[in-house]
């Protein structure tokens, strides 16, 4: 008989929590996608697509930069192209960079394709309900749901269903100017894109790691909105074009995570959350890898470094899939300072399997 089927239950964790009215979180990772369908996000599968692409300049660029950050290798590559514009007499210098630039906007986008079958947009409604009732155990009750996956999964989710509570941040501005002092007409009142900023206060759904509908336009973080599989990536596309790119902190151990989340301020706002939590927190699909250090390390400031007070992180459970996981987790206890509890994550069925 697996160690793992003599823990708690999913569900006995949650009942625990409910009876002893303690607020409790969710955290997910590429579990909660895997569980969906194993074989269309495999982790850090868009670098690898990258690095797959088999184009050596392009594979050549991510060893150099040391980075799997894609913002950063795409800003760099159009700094650098003008840079090169203005202090090169080379002529072949320029179109050679902005030759790479458009293979890697290019294999971003077949990635995005690639790892988005189909299928991922015509999830069924059983499916996207199931998961709608498991995120609504925490939404409905004041807690705070955080991925760290970049996939599309839980917008189409949230989009597919109205779930109360849901609150990403994002919302419209009014652009017409009111002062001008003529009336206008509220169906003439034209409103921007869907910005993050005027709801953040509200949050109840943070991506840790950024998402591939949320992008960086230098001023605004805005996300991307769609109806269908082709608009969506059309518009992705058209983003990209424009030298917005989606935000994402693709692969990188926990400080270079840590410090890309830092340059970004829908990223810092994300994490900050996560370092204020407090009862308990519930984890799914997330393996506490020696690359989530950073996530470790939000956990034990929201427990308050264990500090005996009175609103804070009191304990975190861990679900585990197996018995190596759960040997793993046991190895790593010590570096919470909160209590640890793993639980069998096989009991969980977020997709109605």
């Amino acid at each position: 008989k697996m160690e793992i089927e003599k823990l708690m239950t999913y569900q006995e964790v949650v009942d625990s929590l409910n009876k002893k009215k303690r607020k409790k979180h969710l955290l997910f990772g590429n579990g909660f996608s895997m569980a969906f369908d194993n074989s269309i996000f495999s982790y850090n599968a868009l670098s690898k697509f990258i690095e797959d692409s088999g184009d050596p300049m392009v594979v050549k660029l991510f060893e150099r930069l040391n980075t799997k950050n894609f913002e950063l290798i795409m800003q760099q590559l159009d700094n650098f192209c003008e840079i090169a514009d203005l202090f090169s007499n080379d002529k072949t210098l320029v179109p050679k960079i902005k030759a790479v630039t458009e293979q890697l906007k290019k294999s971003l986008i077949d990635a995005v394709k690639e790892l988005h079958p189909e299928h991922v947009f015509k999830i069924p409604d059983e499916k996207s309900e199931s998961c709608m009732k498991f995120l609504q155990e925490y939404l409905s009750r004041d807690g705070l749901v955080f991925s760290t996956n970049y996939d599309l999964l839980l917008y189409w989710v949230l989009m597919r269903n109205q779930v109360k509570n849901a609150i990403d941040g994002f919302g419209r501005d009014l652009e017409t100017d009111l002062d001008s002092g003529e009336f206008i007409p509220s169906e003439e009142l034209e409103y921007s894109e869907l910005r993050w900023g005027k709801y953040k206060e509200e949050m109840t759904i943070f991506h840790l790691h950024g998402t591939l509908p949320i992008f960086d336009t230098g001023i605004n973080i805005v996300k991307v909105e769609y109806d269908n599989a082709h608009y969506l990536l059309e518009n992705v596309k058209e983003r990209i074009d424009n030298k917005e790119y989606p935000i994402f902190v693709t692969a990188g151990n926990g400080e270079e995570k840590l410090n890309h989340i830092m340059h970004n301020k829908y990223l810092t706002h994300c994490y900050d959350q996560l370092c204020a939590i407090e009862g308990s927190l519930i984890t799914f699909g997330f393996n506490f890898g020696k690359y989530d250090y950073h996530i470790i390390n939000a956990v034990n400031k929201a427990a308050k470094m264990g500090k005996k007070v009175k609103d804070k992180l009191w304990s975190v459970y861990i679900g585990v899939y197996s018995d190596e996981d759960l040997e793993y987790i046991n190895e790593i206890k010590d570096k919470f300072k909160c209590k640890v509890t793993p639980y069998n994550a096989r009991t969980v069925n977020i997709w109605n399997n």
